[in-house]
């Protein structure tokens, strides 16, 4: 049994890592926490569930479509609506991005309601078995998918011109517009990429998680409690927050209930805020 959920909380935090990369990079680097986040990663489920009952679209197939669209819709929302505010304090962007926020899940329950939808797929990939562990498919592909993701956002930040300017302007904004990087165009890229993670995320949790916009909340929480402990902007502090979440919450469950896990973790990011606010990865820095 403890052998099961350690794979279980394995799988499990490398979906966290997949959903708090994006969100961990656009509070890093534009200094916004998105609370549209969880709405994005639902989004991108639904577009998931949409592609295969109505075009027959494999998710797989939905992640080469989900990438591309919602980075322009993340671009466009910040060169059109958030640059706007990037100068003024954290509130401004944080009342901002809540509103935006409650436009768009207000959006999803009058267009799909509130009701839970599942994505089944026809025939099922069945499961795979290591002796007493037992784990599907599904799961397993979708775990795969996601560090695939991960990692190919940490390449992208450090092996692309667009990647470093990203970086450049997150250590020193001053400096990099000095150095001829153009802030406004290199903050709607980060946004974007961080949309697009949010949305390939959501297409993969279409494969194991009912779909609801009133799951948006619980997954932005969890984005959150991944970021501060692994450490803010930080794409390897994601992923070691997310499995950290992720074997906690696995084994806690065993240990008190799986309907005390919320609970779990958020006492989990308390306990971080006092005694290492920094995180696992992160340093200790200023304002």
């Amino acid at each position: 049994m403890l052998l099961q959920i350690l794979v279980n909380g394995v799988v499990l935090g490398c979906l966290y890592a997949c959903i708090a990369a994006g969100f961990s990079l656009v509070w890093g680097v534009l200094n916004v926490i998105n609370l549209m986040h969880g709405s994005f990663i639902v989004l991108g489920s639904y577009l998931a569930w949409g592609a295969y009952h109505s075009l027959g679209f494999s998710p797989w197939v939905t992640l080469a479509i989900a990438a591309p669209l919602f980075y322009a819709m993340g671009f466009l929302m910040q060169r059109g609506v958030l640059n706007r505010v990037m100068a003024a304090p954290v509130l401004v962007t944080l009342t901002l991005t809540f509103g935006m926020d409650l436009i768009l899940n207000n959006a999803m329950i009058l267009a799909f309601k509130a009701d839970y939808r599942k994505l089944i797929l026809d025939p099922p990939l069945g499961t795979v078995a290591w002796g007493s562990v037992v784990v599907p498919v599904d799961r397993l592909v979708a775990t795969a998918f996601a560090l695939v993701l991960t990692a190919a956002l940490y390449v992208l930040l450090r092996r692309t011109r667009m990647g470093r300017a990203i970086i450049a302007v997150r250590l020193d904004r001053d400096a990099a517009r000095l150095m001829g990087v153009d802030v406004p165009v290199t903050y709607a890229a980060a946004f974007g990429l961080g949309a697009a993670m949010a949305g390939c995320a959501g297409v993969l949790l279409a494969l194991i998680f009912p779909i609801s916009p009133l799951s948006s909340i619980p997954y932005l929480g969890k984005a959150f409690v991944v970021c501060v402990l692994g450490g803010l902007g930080s794409v390897p502090g994601a992923v070691l927050g997310g499995l950290v979440l992720g074997l906690v919450e696995s084994f806690g469950a065993l240990a008190i209930g799986p309907e005390h896990a919320v609970t779990l973790s958020f006492a989990l990011l308390i306990g971080f805020l006092v005694f290492r606010p920094q995180g696992l990865l992160g340093k200790r820095g200023f304002e």
